[in-house]
């Protein structure tokens, strides 16, 4: 997850590199959880939250952050949340409601780019509510998949996995009713500056 701070235009950068490589996984996760080698695909998503820290950590100590990598974060998370998604649900693990309900939060948010871009901006930066959504998401799939086994660990995991799940749905709506308030507060201040702007 990348932080605040001056943003370049840079793509040759060690935490884009991270990003990328963490996309290429999205792919093998999927593969790993469609064949129900749960094991591997828990350790490809360990991997994939210890490089979506290490990028960040490396952007913000050697102010690497980029324009490409603020793009490239977020949709690595968003596409492993995609990926976890379309397996658990095809492995009925979780009820297609479920994965419905996240998958219509992202396509509303993807409505507003074009409006955005209309105005001249790019995507808003990501919320502190909804990297708490992402990872609260990326915790609970985990230990839904770990649910399925035999062991004794199964049921805890199962519960403890739907904890995640359910308050990361909350959180995950949440963050992006406030993306909106901010969409709604970015254009208003557009059409104030522009009225301005006539005005003169």
């Amino acid at each position: 997850m990348r932080g605040s701070g001056p943003v370049s235009d840079r793509v040759a950068t060690v935490p884009n590199a991270l990003s990328a490589l963490r996309l290429l996984g999205v792919p093998l996760f999927l593969w790993l959880v469609l064949h129900e080698h749960d094991a591997a695909a828990v350790l490809v998503l360990m991997v994939s939250g210890f490089t979506d820290w290490l990028d960040g950590k490396i952007a913000r100590r050697w102010n690497q952050m980029s324009r490409i990598g603020q793009l490239l974060d977020p949709s690595a998370d968003r596409l492993y949340i995609l990926a976890t998604l379309i397996g658990l649900t095809v492995r009925d693990v979780v009820p297609l409601w479920f994965t419905l309900g996240l998958v219509a939060r992202d396509v509303l948010l993807a409505l507003t780019l074009p409006v955005l871009r209309q105005h001249g901006y790019g995507p808003l930066p990501v919320h502190f509510l909804g990297k708490a959504a992402t990872f609260n998401l990326l915790a609970g799939f985990p230990l839904l998949l770990l649910g399925e086994s035999d062991s004794f660990v199964g049921p805890v995991a199962h519960a403890f996995g739907w904890a995640f799940a359910v308050w990361g749905t909350a959180l995950y709506w949440w963050a992006g009713w406030l993306y909106v308030v901010q969409l709604r507060q970015v254009l208003a201040a557009d059409r104030t500056a522009r009225v301005g702007v006539a005005g003169t």
